[in-house]
């Protein structure tokens, strides 16, 4: 049995479809070279791969019409056309000069002449064929999974990622209010990150044309810290600018894109104090 044979049998020993005698020939021809032990633990990886896909990813149903028109553009035996030329030629009497001698006078052979060729059937190439497809269909899902997870870890709004700094570090504090509305405004700030994010929950939507801006306020001095939206009542917003030990953190209404002037033009609604 050559390398490519065997790689037939270890694909179909890793879906569990090969026959008994099929199965015999695969281990056989395992101890005989240990070295092809590398092509069962690929087709073996493979598979798991095949599962783990199966069970907690709907593939589209794409695939399978795909995975079809494949399979019936490929040669399900490669040595098809010899074998059927073999068959006829068996088949067809072959045509004999006069002078050979005719099938009567060619002596009959007994059962133990009758020839026999212990050469056992090559395994369809198409199951390797098959295989390789569904192993990159996995693979390709799999990607496509991964991919939309990471994309996800990477792109995370600055607002959540400082969030998650300042409560991770030893320094972090907290201050929340309840809103007129009913709802809360909490500031979160930590002096070793440097950083501050205000999380509102129950926040009304600000009219159109208008919106909501942060201002860190340091006595009497409201400095602009950026402007945010509201999602369904909810928003986080990333203060913009350094935080100093003292300040209070103040929301007013201002017009889209922020207060003209640099200067808070309506009176906050929410202040937050953190000393």
């Amino acid at each position: 049995m050559n390398e490519k044979d065997f790689a037939e049998l270890a694909a179909g020993a890793a879906l569990h479809t090969l026959s008994a005698d099929d199965e015999r020939r695969f281990r056989a021809a395992l101890i005989e070279h240990p070295e092809w032990q590398a092509i069962v633990d690929a087709d073996a990886a493979s598979a798991g791969l095949l599962a783990e896909t199966a069970a907690t990813v709907d593939p589209p149903t794409s695939i399978r019409s795909a995975l079809l028109a494949q399979i019936a553009v490929t040669p399900q035996n490669e040595d098809a056309g010899s074998d059927d030329a073999g068959r006829s030629a068996a088949a067809t009497p072959a045509r004999t000069s006069p002078d050979a001698p005719s099938a009567e006078d060619v002596p009959s052979a007994g059962p133990a002449e009758v020839a026999h060729d212990p050469t056992p059937a090559k395994p369809r190439r198409w199951v390797r064929a098959v295989f390789a497809l569904a192993a990159c269909l996995a693979v390709l899902v799999g990607v496509g999974v991964g991919a939309v997870a990471l994309n996800d870890q990477l792109n995370r709004p600055a607002s959540v990622v400082a969030l998650q700094e300042i409560e991770a570090a030893g320094d972090a504090e907290q201050a929340t209010v309840a809103l007129d509305d009913g709802g809360t405004a909490t500031a979160h700030w930590s002096a070793s990150v440097g950083k501050a994010v205000l999380v509102a929950d129950g926040i009304p939507t600000p009219a159109e044309g208008e919106t909501y801006e942060l201002w860190f306020v340091r006595g009497d001095a409201p400095v602009s810290a950026g402007v945010f939206d509201v999602d369904g009542g909810d928003a986080t917003a990333l203060l913009a600018g350094d935080m100093q030990a003292g300040d209070a953190i103040a929301v007013t209404v201002e017009q889209a894109g922020g207060s003209p002037t640099g200067q808070p033009t309506t009176d906050p609604v929410i202040v937050i104090p953190t000393a």
